[in-house]
């Protein structure tokens, strides 16, 4: 009988720093995709909906995929994985440089990085990293891959913005395609962890066939609150990252405005995800997750409420960025603490793919209100509306590991 080569996984750390660098390449590149739609829009004479269905479509194939790649990554281990979805991410970037249509845009930066993004992001990445880890470390390094995506952001939207500026917007995505290529070698530093991390890991609570955890799962009334709040997640960072851009634009405030505003909610969500995934370790999550949700609402509430400046702009982009992404490693970790970590990336997939479902209206609905009202303020009040939602569907979350729900009293 053979067992895995246990000796020749990657170091715990080094796994964390290649996965917290492939995140910070995947998601700083995509978040600044909002600063492509103006240059877009006057170049090939394209509505602002049409390139929101664009990237709503990116956001939808990449939640449709989540669960089928977050159980390849299970399978065949999370290297693999990312490695193909480095590749297809540059290609996708360098393809979209040569468009010449909307049909071309929902092509390459809808279909194909849709598709390219479920294997550089949180699902397979976490699901690399967190089971190495020791259990009272679980949720910081998910809070370190996580804030990866906020360095990304941070560093790479003002970067975006020069190369678009210096380049146009066509240089611009083949510099980022190149830039994208660099996740292919850095997946190495998280091939082979999958099958050693399921041995080290597997409890026996969690030694069970896929379809039967998928079946505990969808038994469990919590798992269906986290999708729902996690869809409403996923509508405020697509509307957020896709529009705001264009939103100061038109207040008449300069675009480089909007790009520091984008470059600030990747700076402050550095500290937000570090810190709430500290606090995923420390405090109970379905908690943690309710109170963000909250401040989400009250943020939104006032930004909108007072007129658009640099100085308020500013305000919004270090509030809301501080709660950006501060869900996941909460979110991420509730699912592991309630079902366990042997399929964290197939059930935690899932749950991201109700994430981007909600992406998908974040990103093309409000560019049909705006289509339809020449304004953004119902998208404004529809955000508000579902994130006080999202806060009070979290609070009845039943958080205790299934394994001691099914001991009798």
């Amino acid at each position: 009988m053979t067992s895995p080569p246990l000796l020749r996984r990657p170091s715990p750390w080094i796994a964390l720093a290649c996965g917290a660098v492939i995140v910070t390449i995947a998601l700083g590149l995509r978040q600044g995709f909002g600063l492509f739609m103006r240059p877009v829009e006057l170049d090939l004479g394209v509505g602002r909906e049409s390139f929101g269905l664009a990237m709503a479509v990116q956001n939808l194939i990449f939640g449709l995929a989540q669960p089928f790649v977050g159980a390849l990554a299970d399978r065949y281990g999370p290297g693999r994985v990312a490695a193909g979805g480095g590749l297809l991410y540059a290609l996708g970037l360098a393809l979209a440089a040569f468009v010449s249509s909307a049909i071309g845009l929902t092509v390459t930066l809808g279909f194909l990085l849709g598709l390219a993004m479920t294997g550089v992001t949180f699902v397979v990445v976490l699901g690399a990293v967190v089971p190495m880890m020791p259990a009272g470390r679980r949720g910081a390094a998910a809070g370190i891959v996580t804030a990866g995506g906020s360095v990304g952001q941070f560093l790479l939207v003002p970067a975006t913005q020069i190369a678009v500026d210096g380049l146009g917007w066509r240089g611009a995505l083949l510099a980022g395609a190149g830039l994208a290529a660099l996740m292919v070698p850095l997946a190495l530093g998280i091939a082979r962890k999958a099958a050693s991390g399921a041995v080290r890991t597997a409890a026996s609570a969690d030694a069970i066939p896929l379809g039967a955890a998928l079946r505990q799962a969808a038994g469990h009334r919590g798992y269906w609150l986290l999708n729902a709040g996690f869809f409403v997640c996923g509508f405020h960072i697509a509307f957020v990252s896709t529009h705001l851009p264009a939103v100061l634009s038109d207040a008449g405030l300069d675009p480089g405005i909007g790009a520091r505003a984008l470059a600030l909610i990747g700076l402050f969500n550095i500290l937000g995800s570090y810190a709430f995934g500290v606090a995923a370790d420390r405090l109970r999550k379905k908690y943690v997750l309710s109170w963000i949700y909250f401040a989400r609402a009250a943020v939104m509430a006032l930004f909108v409420v007072l007129p658009f400046t640099p100085l308020t702009a500013t305000l919004f982009a270090c509030a809301i960025g501080f709660l950006w992404l501060g869900t996941v490693p909460l979110t991420s970790g509730l699912v592991g603490q309630i079902f366990g970590v042997r399929y964290l990336s197939t059930l935690f997939g899932i749950v991201f793919m109700s994430h981007q479902v909600g992406a998908f209206f974040g990103a093309w609905g409000a560019g049909f209100i705006f289509a339809q009202t020449g304004s953004y303020n119902a998208a404004w009040t529809l955000s508000i509306g579902i994130a006080l939602l999202a806060g009070l569907l979290n609070l009845p979350i039943r958080d205790v590991p299934l394994a001691q729900q099914a001991r009798p009293a």
